[in-house]
């Protein structure tokens, strides 16, 4: 009796084994089950985190909207604002920009500000209508000087001067504006002159003379319908069309010794000629220059894209240095042109408006894209030496002495002399493109000092 007992506890053993058995392989699929219910729970956790993540970011895209009248502007700032958001992720920044015809740009923002609304964030305005934009007691824009004087010792601030106003800065421009000679060596050489040898006005003048002489081609062009030519050379003698207080000095004997000498290279030198077209930016004026028309010209640095995009076949011909001075150990330079890029009162982000115009135009990398983009001379001079300035591209390959632009620069930075700017600026720079060169140089209408001293009437009588 005790054999089937056994077997009866065996077999009872065997079959509650059996059952542990499948009940631990159905825990065992339940847990499987779970474990792959979790896994997807997860997923859809983390989806839905970076998805409210990228709904955070896109919340924090701020819209700048800017004003300009120069595509090449536009483009500058466009890269500006790739580079910007690739560095600063959680600022992100949409720029939209307008680009208009000069005088629509500066009319519909003159009226927007004084309407007090419809104006953008941030606005290019030409230097020479800068002023109009600073009269009355309450400035349209916003100060920068937060962003400036912290790095003012890298900077060249005469050229912040011009968008001033009782201790206040109020635009940044693109660049220096240092005016530089372009000589064309090849007609040089064939006059037997040497560039080094041209140091003060009365050398370039000989120059030139040996230049006819030699080759029967004028040493330069003066613009008859443009200020360009008259102003940077009566800013380097030491004139102005303003003195520092505001008070008009067109008419001084400094200028009047300037005029008279521009006429006399055209008609009694005749070592210059009248610029085809009446200046430097007309289709004619390059057409001329492309085909080896004159020896030399005097402009900015800013111009050096002209020479390039216009004029191709004198690529490797035209080397740069400092312009001759007036009078022995003067300035050889003076800051021309430009247009400062400003923010308005109208701006809701001010704060990161001025950042990004921080960061775009006076940090180190910013600076140097002025060249490397727009090809400017830069506002820091702390970065004229570095290697970018120096690295092949468009300027590089088509100047004489294109990896020693920024040498030259170097060269005259304390000789930049400033313009005066006031709220009559916009009016005289018009005048002197209406009447100055073109009565006294290519009319000869009248004498110089009759010619500036009604434009210095006529300035004086305005209120």
């Amino acid at each position: 009796m005790k054999k089937p007992l056994l077997w009866i506890g065996v077999l009872l053993l065997s079959i509650s084994m059996i059952a542990m058995f499948s009940l631990a392989g159905c825990k065992e699929e339940a847990t499987e089950e779970e474990v792959a219910e979790e896994e997807v729970a997860e997923e859809e956790e983390v989806a839905e985190e970076e998805a409210a993540e990228e709904e955070e970011v896109a919340a924090e895209v701020t819209t700048l909207t800017f004003w300009t009248f120069q595509e090449l502007h536009q483009g500058f700032m466009d890269d500006a604002v790739a580079t910007w958001n690739e560095a600063n992720p959680d600022r992100q920044i949409e720029l939209v920009t307008t680009v208009y015809p000069y005088e629509d740009m500066h009319n519909n923002l003159l009226i927007s500000l004084q309407a007090g609304t419809g104006a953008p964030d941030l606005a290019d305005i030409e230097i020479s209508q800068y002023a109009n934009y600073l009269k009355g007691d309450t400035p349209s824009f916003v100060a920068l000087n937060d962003i400036i004087e912290p790095i003012k010792d890298n900077l060249v601030m005469g050229r912040f001067e011009s968008y001033a106003k009782d201790g206040n800065y109020y635009g940044v421009d693109y660049h220096v504006g240092a005016t530089v000679m372009y000589y064309n060596t090849e007609i040089l050489g064939q006059a037997g002159v040497s560039v080094d040898d041209i140091k003060t006005i009365a050398d370039y003048v000989e120059a030139g003379k040996t230049v006819v002489a030699e080759t029967g081609i004028p040493i330069t062009t003066v613009e008859v319908t443009e200020h360009w030519t008259f102003y940077q050379e009566l800013i380097k003698a030491g004139g102005d069309i303003f003195d520092t207080n505001g008070d008009v000095i067109l008419d001084s004997q400094t200028n009047i010794d300037v005029l008279q000498a521009l006429s006399d290279w055209v008609n009694v030198d005749g070592i210059a000629v009248a610029a085809p077209g009446g200046f430097h930016h007309s289709e004619e004026y390059w057409a001329f220059m492309n085909e080896g028309g004159a020896a030399s010209l005097e402009m900015p640095m800013w111009y050096m894209g002209r020479f390039t995009a216009y004029m191709p076949d004198l690529a490797g011909k035209i080397t740069i240095a400092p312009a001759p001075s007036w009078t022995e150990g003067g300035a050889r330079s003076a800051g021309m042109g430009g247009t400062g890029t400003s923010i308005t009162t109208q701006c809701q982000n001010p704060d990161l408006a001025k950042e990004f115009l921080a960061f775009a135009k006076l940090s180190r990398e910013g600076s140097i894209k002025t060249y490397t983009i727009l090809g400017f001379d830069p506002l820091r001079s702390d970065v004229w030496d570095a290697p970018e300035m120096t690295a092949p591209n468009d300027f590089t390959d088509y100047f004489v002495n294109g990896t020693g632009i920024f040498s030259v620069l170097t060269e005259i930075k304390d000789e930049i002399l400033p313009t005066v700017i006031t709220s009559k600026y916009p009016a005289a720079i018009n005048l002197l493109k209406a009447n100055a060169t073109f009565k006294a140089v290519q009319e000869q209408s009248a004498t110089p000092e009759e010619v500036l001293t009604q434009i210095a009437e006529e300035l004086r009588a305005m209120e």
